[in-house]
């Protein structure tokens, strides 16, 4: 294993940190703002009946019963906080144009969705389609693909201990695919109170490093705002939770972690920055193949989270062991993002 000596410019930790507690700060006091007008106008979640293979779902209904009518679109509060500060004081052609254009993108596309929901509009009142969610997503990847290949040059993929590995007309295939599968994935996660929202916080703070070490502070300084951002959510957001931060938040999140992940160049890593989504993407799709070839669940509630609360464990509890479970993948994924 080669050894690196990694210096840091003090001055961008500390640009880092402060931004983290502004955008804290802030989230923190638009918040009323936001909820009231969630209130107010009974921005409300409506209970999904169907599970995205379109069969009923009779044991979550049971288990989330008492959550309907729960404010959704709180994700507002960390995307716009984040694309305020990053359009004020953070715009970088070469590191923060990106991962803004997939938080943008990501929380309109979700927010859509979530005003459907509200409204009782699309599938079966849910919203958006799972076929039309995950086209839109495919065309977000494939777009995002070629702007890395074409306009960004890039064609390689960095591999712990080997080096940088030429894959050339596989990477963008592999870009789109990583790409839907963790907007997917951030999806599926989010399913109770805190539980999406923490367990990005930790992949934020994980890439927040990452880009400190990699020397790009400009990206540090966008992870570390949604960091902070996030922190304020889940003030609100942890059980019982306040709101929800609904798809407009999920889809954020999803899409500009794996924009980021390429970017610094960790996206061999992300199956442990990111070990819940990609756990709970993997489970609902080993329950829905399951289904279909076999007619039979693996889980009695897919994804696995809710597995859990139907075999007995208190929300809560799910909630916080997944949180250490992040917490170690993520550290893990750090520490092998710094070797060379």
């Amino acid at each position: 294993m080669s050894q690196a000596v990694f210096l840091i410019d003090p001055a961008v930790m500390a640009t880092v940190a402060l931004n983290l507690v502004a955008a804290f700060i802030v989230a923190m006091a638009w918040t009323p703002l936001l909820t009231n007008f969630l209130y107010r106008n009974r921005v409300g979640k409506r209970l999904r009946q169907h599970g995205i293979d379109g069969k009923e779902t009779p044991i979550f209904s049971k288990l989330h019963a008492d959550k309907a009518g729960t404010p959704v679109m709180g994700g507002l509060l960390f995307w716009v906080t984040t694309a305020v500060f990053t359009l004020a004081f953070n715009l970088d052609r070469g590191e923060t144009y990106l991962p803004l254009a997939a938080l943008l993108i990501g929380g309109i596309v979700g927010g859509v969705d979530d005003i459907m929901n509200v409204l009782g509009k699309g599938s079966n009142g849910g919203g958006l389609r799972f076929l039309h969610k995950m086209s839109i997503l495919s065309a977000f990847a494939a777009v995002s693909a070629w702007w890395f290949t074409a306009k960004l040059g890039f064609s390689t993929l960095w591999v712990p201990t080997v080096g940088a590995l030429e894959l050339g007309w596989f990477y963008p295939v592999l870009f789109a695919g990583l790409v839907l599968f963790v907007g997917f994935s951030l999806n599926q996660t989010d399913g109770l109170d805190g539980l999406a929202g923490g367990v990005s916080l930790f992949a934020f703070g994980a890439y927040t490093f990452i880009a400190i070490v990699r020397d790009q502070p400009s990206l540090a300084v966008f992870c570390a705002t949604i960091a902070g951002s996030l922190l304020a959510f889940l003030w609100f957001n942890i059980h019982p939770a306040r709101f929800f931060m609904g798809d407009t938040g999920s889809m954020a999140l999803g899409f500009t972690l794996a924009v980021v992940a390429f970017l610094t160049d960790t996206a061999v890593l992300l199956p442990l920055i990111l070990f819940i989504p990609f756990v709970e993407g993997i489970s609902t799709i080993i329950q829905i193949t399951s289904k279909k070839l076999f007619k039979r669940k693996v889980f009695r509630v897919a994804p696995i989270h809710h597995h859990f609360e139907a075999v007995g464990w208190p929300e809560a509890r799910v909630t916080m062991r997944f949180w250490i479970l992040q917490a170690i993948g993520a550290s893990a994924g750090l520490a092998l993002a710094l070797v060379r």
